[in-house]
């Protein structure tokens, strides 16, 4: 068990029984879609409340399952944001396709945690009821399919299928966005230590051109000694041999 995941799991079952022991609070929190401008709280808040033992129960236990190792890869601060976001990606799509019908529950931001998984561990085997082998991938798969196919087709309407699509949708975009957040540093790294291309110029023969057309006769004793000598290494190894230090050298002998 990791510090959040125990602390959502923790918030949750306070929230559920709270609710419970003051009923007035379920309509205060929950989410109706319609009403998010007036209701700007409700965002987040409808994320804790849940409809009955077996709801909490299975969402429970999936954050208890995949959580865990998820907020190991992505650390704390990410898999907070990776949570929230999905709940919150699950009002979104509920306003714009089912803002009629209230919505209560984590399913959106457990979805999302789901697929948070499966992208890391696709072929990761999950049990369903404890028997059937499914591969993380193939679960959410099918997770997607059963909400698009409910969702569309009004059938088991007790279910918010488009707060899980929502969740799903958050999700994905998040982690794409994170995985080029952190590649960004390797990308910088590398852009750095590649041969950078002479100034004003578009190809290495553009500036061996200009590097050979670099007058020595005017040229400080020591000056000339470095243009020849790194003249010299660019005949016989090419401008790629060349350091950025010498390259610069030479771009400035050449102005």
């Amino acid at each position: 068990m990791t510090p959040w995941v125990l602390r959502l799991i923790a918030a949750n079952v306070v929230m559920f029984f709270l609710s419970r022991a003051i009923p007035a609070l379920t309509p205060t929190l929950m989410l109706v879609p319609s009403a998010i401008l007036q209701r700007p709280w409700t965002l987040v808040t409808y994320m804790f409340l849940h409809g009955g033992w077996g709801h909490i129960f299975f969402n429970m236990l999936a954050l208890y399952f995949f959580g865990p190792r998820l907020e190991a890869r992505l650390g704390g601060k990410d898999f907070l944001i990776l949570y929230f976001l999905s709940g919150m990606g699950g009002a979104v799509f509920s306003f714009f396709f089912a803002p009629q019908y209230p919505v209560i529950g984590a399913s959106g931001a457990v979805y999302g945690v789901l697929l948070g998984f499966a992208m890391f561990w696709p072929r990761e085997k999950i049990y369903l009821y404890m028997v059937l082998p499914v591969e993380a991938w193939l679960l959410v798969v099918l997770a997607i399919g059963a909400s698009l196919w409910f969702g569309m087709s009004g059938s088991a309407s007790g279910t918010a299928h488009f707060a899980h699509l929502g969740g799903l949708g958050f999700a994905f975009g998040f982690l794409k966005w994170s995985e080029w957040r952190r590649g960004a540093g390797r990308r910088a790294f590398q852009k750095a230590m590649s041969p950078a291309p002479s100034k004003g110029l578009g190809s290495d023969r553009g500036a061996m051109a200009r590097w050979k057309g670099i007058s020595t006769a005017g040229l400080h004793e020591i000056n000339r000694e470095e243009v020849e000598r790194l003249l010299a290494k660019v005949e016989a190894a090419g401008a790629p041999s060349l350091t950025q230090a010498e390259r610069d050298f030479l771009d400035r002998m050449s102005t």
